[in-house]
């Protein structure tokens, strides 16, 4: 079969059956288009076959025959859409932007023919870039980026510098992500797994193929989609082959796949065992706390604040009818990671017998560790690369079974050996925000002050436990008395795992709910309600930009009618300051420039940036002086990208470097003019105490919590379209107290993420489960809907950067706080529009719908 690629003629014999992606990846290198999704939801493959945007993950090989492809290296990188993206910042993770960059180049230049250099408007840009997803939410820099080129404004190539490093290489497809590492002599792994939510494994036979063995010590199965075992062949669709051969003899045993049914008394028991129950895998971040158990239930385990006082309280308002109790029972729904880069690996194991680890992770350093200690190695003999990271939010944050059945395979066979996740795999067992049901009780007093605060959460994580939810609501309202109850309730389905801001959301959903309730019910402010209550004074700057908001003066006071109505609504958060105690970055002269090395990964939040904009600055160098080579666990002391920690880790150790290497350089306000004669200066740097130290006395796992918290309030305007039950968020203002911003562009675009995710976690997501079986059925795109670039409202963010001066480099994180109250804000907002107050996430159509009707 004959074709152009990228304006070179191309002669394959591939299966003219195998998708496109296929021969333009594994056949001709072409790794700039990605396979994400598989079924032309995510736009991710894109490419252009004689101009025309095309999915390549649904077209079949033979359909090239004769005809042009451009892929996005066929841009060359010398596109305005290009240029525009790395302009205006049109990306996180980087992930999905070669086929976003591709679908806008064909969209900008049939706009400029048509319609000369115009602004296009957001509607039309969102028409065009409808089949494209980003789990990031990037979508406000992609608005721009697009606008700006229709405009012409980006056709100049020195017409915008770059606030992110890695721009360039990200919009030209020149980013190498784990799934693009394909080494010539490699395997093809593919994981066997369960078919049933519960049963015990006999015999296993794998015939003469490959296999490793990942079954649990007591060889039983929890869930549908468990590991069983992986097996490895020389390519994916013979590992595939080789997989459904692969005989097995399982026992079927009862199972239960409600939380409702696995809390009935004779339920079918997850774990019968104490030993069971201590090996069960936890979805929360940090050392878990103690919890009793009963049946399939764990818990209580948290802690609150003068409790007896809470509860007697709480019962004696009931008993009079106190119209200043509000309680009410919240749900919230399994929320997926889902990033667009799976779960990959590529593992081999050199002649020395160290490990090489190529993987989609978090963290670098911690993955390294856990290695380490897995096969007994050194930790030096272990070699852990990330050098792009296609999104995680939490769910790649430990050495996980893709690496470890990789590891194990290459060490069989000698060769090295690679494993990605499918999208049915990542929808179904590589992470997810556990479900909640959540119990709310809040008093206030005769003067309009709380009282009294009880919140029983009852965590929906599968297998899993360790869901923290009422533990959170310790950090906010001042000193009043409270009882705060979390519960696990295991069920035989998938386990969770950390997702941005654990615990979080789900308590915000119901306690942000609940004080909009008090203040209906006590006539005041919202907004002035959390300000009297709300003891922060960071936020309390942001309480006062958030009341002079027009949007926010300008909102109905009463009831609506009519179909179309509109609302507004408010919520704020709190997250605890956390940080990588002895974080380092490691600055070096190599050929008149200063190359800064950190054992880091950048999954999308700038990190490289961060360290760069931090040296370049301290050190008085233009940008083009200073390189960072991040991904690697270097012997450095690194940061997990987890956790709202990695900058306010590595920016001071950056900034403590820079210093050091000045001084050595001959401490003059710019080194430019020492780099050539100081060839191999070299310097580490660290990351400081705060002044008054720590809220812990020593680090945990390289970990501690600082003294304070990041603070968040977001105002939400949302149209509900009352005859059909959809709800859009037309506008959305998000106030951040997170102290210094190291980049403000890349911090923004940060909230702006949290905001769309934010809206995914209200609106659309919904992890569906056959209760029957236990299978996932939302396991592809089209069935779990995340926000695409329609779903955007308009977004401003504003940065409160006073009140932490005590911390070093004057910043804490804000990656989480930016999130967790965003679907708060939406159902105070639904309340305004409509008068009926969501209690259960998402606020789904058929809800809304229902709670309205008289």
């Amino acid at each position: 079969m004959d074709l152009n690629v990228n304006g070179v003629p191309v002669s394959t014999d591939s299966d003219p059956d195998a998708p496109a992606v296929e021969l333009l990846r594994d056949g001709l290198g072409l790794t700039g288009t990605k396979l994400a999704c598989g079924n032309g939801v995510c736009g991710a493959c894109t490419v252009l076959i004689d101009g025309a945007p095309g999915a390549s993950c649904l077209l079949p090989t033979a359909h090239l025959e004769g005809r042009s492809v451009t892929t996005v290296e066929g841009l060359d990188g010398a596109h305005p859409v290009q240029r525009a993206f790395a302009a205006h910042d049109a990306m996180q993770c980087g992930y999905c932007t070669p086929g976003f960059v591709v679908e806008a180049a064909a969209f900008v230049d049939r706009w400029r023919a048509e319609h000369g250099d115009v602004d296009p408007g957001r509607a039309a840009v969102a028409t065009a870039m409808a089949g494209h997803l980003c789990r990031c939410g990037a979508y406000e820099g992609i608005y721009a980026a697009v606008r700006a080129a229709c405009a012409g404004e980006h056709d100049d190539p020195a017409s915008a510098p770059r606030p992110r490093v890695e721009a360039f290489e990200k919009v030209t497809g020149r980013a190498r992500y784990t799934t693009d590492i394909l080494p010539a002599k490699r395997l093809e792994a593919v994981i066997v797994r369960s078919p049933h939510a519960h049963a015990r494994v006999g015999a296993i036979d794998a015939g003469d193929v490959p296999h490793v063995d990942l079954l649990p010590d007591d060889r039983t199965l929890r869930y549908v989609g468990q590991p069983v075992l992986a097996v490895a062949a020389a390519t994916r669709s013979q590992a595939l082959a080789a997989a459904a051969r692969v005989r097995i003899d399982y026992s079927p045993l009862p199972a239960v796949t409600r939380p409702e049914q696995a809390r009935a008394a004779g339920s079918p028991l997850v774990y019968a065992s104490r030993d069971e129950r201590r090996a069960a895998p936890r979805s929360g971040e940090g050392p878990g706390l103690p919890g009793r158990w009963q049946g399939n239930v764990r818990g209580p385990s948290g802690f609150g604040r003068r409790q007896a006082t809470a509860v007697r309280r709480l019962s004696r308002a009931a008993e009079r009818g106190d119209d200043r109790l509000v309680t009410a029972v919240f749900t919230t729904s399994v929320q997926v990671h889902t990033p667009l880069e799976p779960h990959a690996c590529v593992a081999r194991w050199d002649e020395r017998g160290d490990l090489h680890l190529h993987v989609s992770t978090q963290a670098v350093t911690d993955v390294a560790e856990q290695a380490a200690r897995r096969w007994g190695l050194p930790p030096e003999r272990v070699h852990v690369v990330a050098e792009h990271v296609g999104g995680g939010f939490g769910a790649k944050g430990r050495l996980g079974v893709e690496a470890i059945a990789a590891a194990e395979l290459a060490r069989i066979c000698g060769v090295p050996v690679r494993l990605v996740f499918d999208r049915s795999e990542e929808l179904t067992d590589a992470g997810s925000r556990p479900g909640t049901r959540t119990e709310l009780a809040l008093l206030a007093d005769a003067s309009g002050d709380l009282a009294a605060l009880a919140v029983d959460a009852h965590g929906d994580g599968g297998v899993s436990v360790d869901t923290p939810t009422a533990l959170f609501a310790n950090l906010v309202y001042g000193t009043a008395p409270r009882r705060l109850r979390d519960f696990d309730v295991v069920t035989n389905l998938p386990p969770g795992a950390p997702f941005r801001g654990p615990g979080g959301a789900p308590l915000l959903w119901a306690l942000e709910q609940g004080v909009d309730e008090m203040a209906l019910r006590l006539k005041e402010d919202p907004i002035a309600l959390r300000r009297r209550w709300d003891g922060n004074p960071k936020r309390h700057a942001l309480y006062d930009r958030a009341a002079a908001l027009p949007m926010w003066q300008r909102r109905n006071r009463g009831a609506q009618s009519g179909r179309i109505r509109h609302g507004v609504g408010v919520a704020a958060a709190n997250w605890p300051y956390l940080l990588n105690t002895g974080a380092q970055v490691e600055l070096e002269v190599r050929e008149g420039r200063v190359v800064a090395r950190a054992a880091i990964q950048d999954i999308g939040t700038g990190s490289r940036s961060v360290i760069a904009d931090v040296v370049a600055a301290e050190l008085g160098l233009p940008a083009d002086r200073v390189r960072v080579e991040i991904g690697h666990n270097n012997g450095l002391k690194g940061a997990s990208s987890t956790g709202s920690k990695t900058t306010t880790s590595i920016g001071p150790a950056a900034q403590d470097a820079a210093r050091r290497l000045r001084r050595l350089l001959g401490d003059a306000p710019s080194v430019a003019h020492r780099l050539e004669a100081s060839e191999g200066a070299r310097v580490v740097g660290g990351r400081g105490r705060d002044r008054h130290g720590y809220l812990t006395p020593v680090p945990l796992g390289g970990m501690a919590v600082g003294r304070g918290f990041a603070g968040a309030v977001h105002v939400a305007e949302v149209e509900v379209d009352t005859r059909l039950g959809r709800i859009r968020v037309t506008r959305m203002w998000a106030g951040i107290a997170a102290g210094r911003i190291y980049s403000e562009r890349l911090a923004r675009n940060q909230c702006e993420g949290a905001i769309i995710q934010g809206i995914g976690y209200a609106l659309y997501e919904q992890r569906h489960i056959d209760p029957a079986t236990g299978v996932v059925l939302t396991d592809n795109l089209e069935d779990y809907r995340i926000p695409g670039i329609a779903d955007t409202p308009e977004i401003e963010v504003y940065f409160h950067q006073e009140g932490w001066e005590h911390v070093n480099g004057g910043g804490v994180g804000l990656g989480e706080v930016a999130a967790i109250g965003v679907a708060a804000s939406i159902g105070n907002a639904v309340r305004d529009a409509t008068g009926f107050r969501p209690l259960d996430l998402p606020i789904r159509p058929d809800r809304l719908l229902e709670g309205m009707r008289p």
